[in-house]
């Protein structure tokens, strides 16, 4: 089953309909859906279909010239190339009369073991590709590779792109589509769990409960995801130690560089250093205030939904896991406390309702966050969950968030304006209050002053 990417394909779709050289870069953390992505793009399209391996240049060029003799069926010769240049020589040969479609998946690994093959591709694009019907579609995994190498300015291949695509996780929305049968607040869950990325999801069942799918799937010592974190580590990081308590801390509410790196027994500039290449990988984000410019006030959060479970409730229930327990201590350890977990990504949600999903807006949309700040009267700490700036007016949308089991009432919107007045830096405020319970009736009497949102209006925009 596919689901999504809707943009991505249609845009490649587009290209592909140009009939000329085209450059695609697509690129995106590992298990986020590249590689089905290219695939359906390139059903029933004559396609040389490249896989990288992590070996040797040899290696890599027997795949190569495997994959090439493939969609040259009616040939009758069938050989290894000599050489990298060879083979692209063949390429542009095909290519020349009929459009074609060569996939480089995985495209760091080649370039390990072929070191020249970013400037030889560089020749060719220039030259015997230029005026043929190529479509070339380099993929990979290595967020910093592809950002410096493929898509840099110090890259042989700088400029040669024709479009990029940064594969992201799937918004709620598309998540929710997994699983049809659910209840919103169901379909909220397992966005919660599994931060939709696709590979995550393709290991729970529609059919089952939630309760059923994480018994099985996540709090399983032989489950898939049971050890996903740690392996992901081996598999992008040099120290997987420091990363996992690195995670650890901001997962108890270290989040600020100082606490963190305080928690961890790491000094601040090398802990920067860590949480630069988490965010890199998309893992942690660095989030300021809304209204503020200066990165001092910063703090530090786990993006990723699915790492935020797991350290959550697999780390924190590991005992119980592996001693085959956590079934009977499932409703205490897991889901009375669901809800209060559900809290931040509800708020992105929210705010990814505002971004992306709702035409109903007052203004044209600039930046969307969160604030937080000192209260100049109660002298405390105030803090909203999301603030949306207008792009050409000083005005803004101030909104509260709420994941609980009883329906908000006029005090939250009496909160949120003392909070919005803390802020300040606005001329005029839309107030918008988000609830999973509804809201009560005095409450609804404010809907002039106030707009009132479902966790239903969140999946009906």
């Amino acid at each position: 089953m596919f689901i999504g990417r809707d943009s991505e394909l249609k845009k490649m779709n587009q290209m592909y309909e140009s009939g000329k050289l085209e450059v695609a870069i697509v690129y995106g953390r590992r298990r986020v859906g590249k590689t089905t992505l290219i695939t359906e793009f390139c059903k029933n399209k004559k396609t040389v279909f490249f896989a990288a391996q992590e070996s040797n240049a040899n290696q890599n060029l027997e795949t190569f010239s495997n994959a090439i003799a493939e969609v040259e069926k009616n040939s009758s010769v069938s050989m290894i190339f000599r050489s990298f240049r060879d083979a692209f020589t063949r390429l542009a040969e095909i290519a020349a009369s009929e459009r074609l479609i060569v996939v480089i998946d995985e495209y760091p690994y080649l370039a390990g073991a072929e070191k020249s093959i970013s400037s030889l591709l560089q020749n060719y694009l220039d030259h015997q590709f230029k005026n043929t019907k190529l479509f070339l579609i380099l993929c990979g995994s290595s967020m910093s590779f592809m950002k410096k190498q493929v898509l840099g300015y110090q890259s042989p291949l700088y400029g040669r792109r024709t479009a990029q695509f940064k594969i992201l996780p799937f918004h709620y929305l598309d998540t929710g589509k997994w699983f049809p049968d659910y209840t919103f607040e169901e379909k909220a869950l397992m966005y919660g769990i599994t931060g939709g990325i696709p590979l995550y999801l393709e290991q729970f069942s529609p059919s089952l409960s939630i309760r059923e799918n994480l018994l099985e799937n996540l709090f399983n010592k032989n489950a898939l995801l049971f050890e996903e974190p740690s392996n992901f580590f081996k598999q992008e990081l040099r120290e997987p130690s420091s990363y996992n308590a690195i995670i650890t801390a901001i997962a108890s509410g270290k989040t600020r560089l100082s606490e963190i790196s305080t928690t961890v027994g790491m000094e601040s500039g090398l802990c920067s250093k860590y949480l630069s290449n988490l965010i890199t990988l998309g893992i942690i984000k660095r989030e300021t205030p809304v209204t503020e410019q200066s990165s001092k006030r910063s703090i530090y959060l786990i993006d990723d939904q699915f790492f935020r479970f797991w350290f959550t409730f697999v780390s924190k229930n590991m005992s119980s896991i592996l001693s085959c327990r956590i079934e009977d201590n499932y409703a205490a350890s897991v889901e009375s406390r669901l809800s209060d977990y559900m809290g931040l990504t509800f708020e992105k949600m929210c705010r990814d309702y505002i971004l992306y999903y709702t035409d109903n807006l007052p203004f044209l949309l600039g930046e969307v966050g969160q604030w937080w700040g000192g209260h100049p009267r109660k002298h405390k700490q105030a803090q909203i969950d999301l603030v949306a700036s207008a792009a050409d007016t000083n005005d803004c949308i101030v909104g509260s968030c709420k994941f609980r089991n009883a329906p908000v009432d006029t005090d939250e919107l009496n909160l949120l304006k003392d909070y919005a007045d803390a802020m300040g830096h606005f001329e005029k405020r839309y107030y918008y209050i988000f609830s999973k319970s509804g809201f009560t009736a005095a409450l609804q009497n404010q809907a002039a002053d106030v707009r009132l949102l479902t966790l239903e209006d969140l999946y009906h925009n």
